[in-house]
């Protein structure tokens, strides 16, 4: 039966009281702020930007984006279609550097496609976006930045069009897995485009820029088919034909995509050429031997081993040219990077952008290889499907931290766990990592590893759980720790063993958390089960509930198969539950394939009215540049042959009682969160009125609180287990820590009559 729209919007106001009265209590709406948490740092160099995220597919354009007149940078990349933003500037030490700054990520347009160059085309000096629009036109955004500066795009095409006569005229096509020139070919001072046709990808396609004046328009004619009289031929990476020439034929192992970048490498005023095809892991050079006008590329012109034969350009799998100054002299460097749509071939990403230094103080470019993993090199990179996990293995009281990533290494392609240790205080952590094989796990042969460190067996030493896809099937797996509480942590991988009855689709997530408030954990997957009949496939989430077994490999019984009634037709759907807002109760965070962070504010609440959908939030990523909230930008699966496995995890690194929020990455690093407008640090008033005292705080052992009135208390942790609960009202308790893990806790205290509440930290080593 259909409810009357008032009671409707009764329940949904209902549903949504916990995340308004946070937001009332605080003054400053809930929500998170990316932000650098923790340092990191691989042996003895500090990691200068380690929470950006993982580059698989990036390409690279220069900017301003904060209009200081500095040169600032713009990555786009192809594999998951985010964008990410550096700004230029000064070094500690003096110089330059490249500082992540994503708040300027939401300048860029989200629905951005397979690839994106920067290119100022009516000349005023603010780089507008050429991109790719499905069926392989050219979209074309003007930057049309304001009294800030800040760049801001408005789109004013989608399709570019040529026009040579009545007869001969059409849309300008790339194809979708080239990626085009855009640049001043002919001199004249207009972008013109360049770009391998779109039916084989074997010649170069010529569009000069026929609009009047020097700037401003976009009007074009098809001037060659063949620029540079040369084609490639196919299959093999190196094979051109020139002149007349005609290729050998044979087919392609992939798709037939090519590469362009256009520079003069020779100092004539013409332009040449940098291209790669597909499969190939060689960036070549064609040196134009005709004119501006007209080119004319031979077999003379053609070098294999560019920039040199001792140090050629080798990227692992189809790589792309971008000629920018990264090095702060002046100078246009020349990155390569690979172009990869997805990683079907199962290469290695982690160290795949170089960086080659233009050396030379004259119009001729000069390169040397500076560094085979830039930008990648500063930040946590393990590859692809990047998954963290927290917990003090160490035994030392701080959380340390394990990610997983999918790699190739000599052994195979497999999935890897790292081992960060905290070498930090309890208030500055500092992750030091320790190995990249942590446990041997590589040698098991799995891909999308998803860990999670977790008490299975109450025993206060942390477990470990994981789920682990092969081919299209997942599991989960628990390997309980054989260390008594305190101790470092002692796992063997062979015995790690499978949770029965679970769903086992590819990438499925599990959430260990306690759902029903006994004290027990229970089991949320994440699972790529389609649970629509008809239609458009639907994802959720199962929720199996602890049965009392004290064998984990037999805990879990279903419970309901669309937990929270939540959908995703993304899919890849990953849950995480900590207290994030500081009321002292859980909630529920998700991410899914289409990048969106969505936040449900204390479920069990939402749990109590079971017919209705969990209500949740997706605007909860501030944005101070804009001083707003807004969806959060974590790259999105275009297609069914790409991925996006978002991996959403809690953990408090600092202390302070409020959980950062970590996400691994499809491109193999993690972006950091931390929360803001929590009601734990800025709601005094309860606690005023309770008058809590909480000692000692580091506890170990026992701790006691006393209140000015009589309580009742409830310990959680920071996923909303509840470890103690004190029903009897008193105002002085004493705690019981036993066989309570080092971390940090939740001390929820409430009056007798429930009308007041208050919650503060614990600390306990």
């Amino acid at each position: 039966m259909l409810l009357p729209v008032c009671s409707r919007w009764f329940i949904v106001l209902f549903l949504l009281l916990p995340a308004l009265r946070a937001a009332a209590q605080s003054g400053v709406p809930f929500g998170f702020e990316q932000r650098a948490v923790a340092k990191v740092t691989h042996g003895s160099q500090t990691l200068a930007n380690p929470w950006v995220g993982g580059l698989n597919s990036p390409q690279f354009s220069a900017i301003d984006l904060n209009n200081d007149g500095q040169s600032d940078l713009y990555i786009f990349d192809r594999q998951t279609s985010r964008s990410l933003t550096y700004l230029n500037v000064a070094a500690a030490g003096g110089g330059r550097a490249w500082q992540y700054a994503p708040e300027y990520e939401a300048s860029f347009p989200t629905d951005l496609l397979n690839w994106v160059l920067l290119r100022d085309y009516d000349c005023d000096n603010r780089p507008d976006i050429f991109t790719f629009a499905n069926g392989g036109d050219i979209r074309v955004f003007r930057n049309v930045a304001g009294a800030s500066g800040r760049p801001s795009f408005e789109l004013v095409s989608n399709q570019l069009m040529f026009f040579n006569n009545a007869t001969n005229n059409g849309n300008i096509v790339t194809g979708s897995s080239n990626l085009p020139a855009i640049q001043d070919v002919n001199g004249d001072g207009r972008l013109d485009i360049l770009s391998f046709d779109f039916a084989s990808s074997t010649r170069v396609e010529l569009y000069l820029n026929t609009a009047a004046g020097n700037c401003g328009n976009l009007q074009f004619r098809q001037e060659a088919d063949r620029w540079g009289n040369f084609s490639v031929c196919l299959p093999g990476c190196s094979t051109f034909a020139f002149g007349s020439e005609a290729c050998a034929g044979g087919k392609p192992t992939h798709t037939t995509g090519s590469n362009l970048l256009t520079l003069d490498l020779d100092g004539d005023g013409d332009q040449d050429i940098l291209t790669a095809r597909d499969a190939c892991p060689e960036l070549v050079s064609l040196t134009n031997q005709g004119t501006a006008a007209v080119a004319s590329m031979t077999s003379a012109s053609l070098n294999t081993n560019f920039p040199s034969a001792a140090a050629p350009v080798r990227v692992i799998n189809f790589p792309a040219g971008y000629y920018l100054d990264v090095t702060f002299d002046g100078r246009p460097d020349l990155i390569a990077a690979p172009a990869l749509f997805d990683n079907h071939d199962q290469v290695s990403t982690s160290q795949s952008v170089r960086l080659y230094e233009n050396g030379s103080p004259t119009a001729v470019p000069s390169f040397t290889l500076r560094q085979p993993d830039f930008l990648q090199g500063e930040m946590i990179d393990v590859s692809e499907a990047a998954a963290p996990a927290f917990g003090d293995l160490s035994g030392d009281g701080l959380p340390d931290m394990v990610v997983a990533g999918t790699d190739r290494r000599a052994a195979g392609y497999a999935a890897y766990l790292h081992y960060y240790r905290n070498i930090g205080t309890a208030t500055e952590p500092n992750f030091q990592r320790v190995s990249d094989d942590y446990l041997a796990l590589g040698g098991k042969k799995y891909a999308g590893v998803k860990p999670v460190l977790v008490d299975l067996n109450r025993d206060g030493a942390l477990d470990m759980a994981f789920s682990a896809t092969t081919g299209t099937t997942s599991q989960v797996f628990y390997i309980l720790n054989q260390a008594a509480a305190g101790q470092p942590a002692v796992f063997d991988i062979n015995q790690a063993t499978a949770i029965a009855n679970l769903p086992n689709r590819a990438h499925d997530a599990p959430c260990f958390t306690d759902v029903d408030g006994d004290g027990n954990l229970d089991l949320l997957i994440g699972t790529n089960v389609n649970t629509a009949t008809t239609g458009t496939a639907r994802y959720g989430i199962q929720y199996f509930r602890h049965n009392g077994s004290t064998t984990p490999a037999q805990t879990y019984t279903l419970s309901t198969t669309t937990f929270g009634q939540i959908q995703s037709a993304a899919g890849n759907l990953h849950p995480t539950v900590a207290d994030f807002d500081g009321d002292g109760k859980p909630d529920l965070l998700t991410a899914d394939a289409s990048g969106e962070l969505r936040f449900y504010a204390d479920f069990r609440t939402q749990l109590l009215t079971p017919t209705a959908p969990f209500v949740g939030r997706a605007d909860i990523i501030y944005n101070g540049l804009l001083n707003a909230y807004r969806s959060a930008q974590l790259g999105v699966q275009r297609s069914a042959e790409g991925k996006n496995r978002p991996a959403p995890v809690a953990a408090d690194l600092n202390g302070d009682g409020a959980p950062e929020l970590l996400v691994g990455m499809e491109t193999g690093g993690i972006t950091a969160f931390a929360a803001r407008g929590r009601v734990l640090s800025t709601n005094p008033a309860a606690e005023a009125a309770l008058e809590l005292r909480l000692f000692p705080n580091p506890a170990t052992g026992t701790a006691s609180l006393e209140a000015a009135q009589p309580v009742r208390l409830t310990v959680l942790d920071l996923t909303g287990r509840r470890i103690r609960t004190v029903a009897e009202s008193a105002r002085l308790h004493t705690l019981d820590l036993t066989n309570v893990a080092a971390g940090v806790y939740l001390v929820r205290a409430e009056s007798t009559n429930g009308e007041i509440a208050a919650v503060r930290r614990l600390l306990v080593r």
